[in-house]
């Protein structure tokens, strides 16, 4: 079950092909290009990616009982979750999701329901922005460069589904939240890849 919040409280609420019709969202612009970053199979941090990886895939071949199918949001979701206060200003914005290392973060109003979502790839001025307006943004509110609205997933919804939301909408990730918009976690696609490459078996087809 997905949801739409807005800075006036829930918008939608409904299956993932009612929000395509009710609420559509357009696909997120990027910054700028990414290269794509080429691992050394001898790096260690990689040769132990893979080798876990491995090591859970045999385990279940050889019919691991100790695992189980992933098949929900809750199962793969970041449950430590830095929100960022709606009254914040960009730059403090910016300073948070820096000093966390994150890229994105959920808005969150004074009862600390969600309202929509901070992404860093917003924050980076292009090499033509006007000094003077870059410093002036940096002093407005994060309500004036967040996205919103913004969907937001129940915890037991189907991941395949949020994979889906991902690619029409193009965002990085999703805030989880609760009925009354309060944010559970977060569930980004680093997530769904880290389970892919740690915890199968991933439920993605049955």
């Amino acid at each position: 079950m997905f949801s739409v919040y807005g800075i006036t409280g829930r918008v939608f609420t409904g299956t993932l092909e009612q929000m395509r019709e009710v609420t559509p969202v357009e696909r997120m612009a990027r910054a700028r290009a990414l290269a794509p970053v080429q691992r050394d199979p001898a790096d260690s941090a990689y040769g132990t990616l893979a080798d876990d990886a491995n090591r859970a895939y045999t385990q279940t071949q050889q019919g691991d009982t100790r695992r189980h199918a992933l098949t929900r949001v809750q199962e793969v979701m970041t449950d430590k979750v830095i929100s960022v206060p709606h009254t914040a200003t960009v730059m403090q914005g910016w300073r948070l999701l820096a000093q966390h290392a994150i890229g994105q973060a959920p808005v969150v109003d004074a009862q600390g329901a969600l309202v929509g979502l901070l992404l860093r790839a917003d924050l980076l001025p292009s090499p033509s922005t006007d000094p003077a307006l870059w410093s002036a943004m940096l002093g407005q509110q994060v309500t004036s460069i967040m996205w919103t609205p913004v969907p937001g997933v129940a915890p037991d919804t189907d991941i395949r589904r949020v994979a889906q939301v991902l690619l029409d909408t193009g965002l990085p990730g999703l805030p989880v939240a609760d009925e009354a918009g309060a944010v559970l976690g977060f569930i980004s696609r680093s997530d769904i890849l880290r389970a892919v490459a740690h915890d199968p078996p991933l439920d993605l087809w049955t």
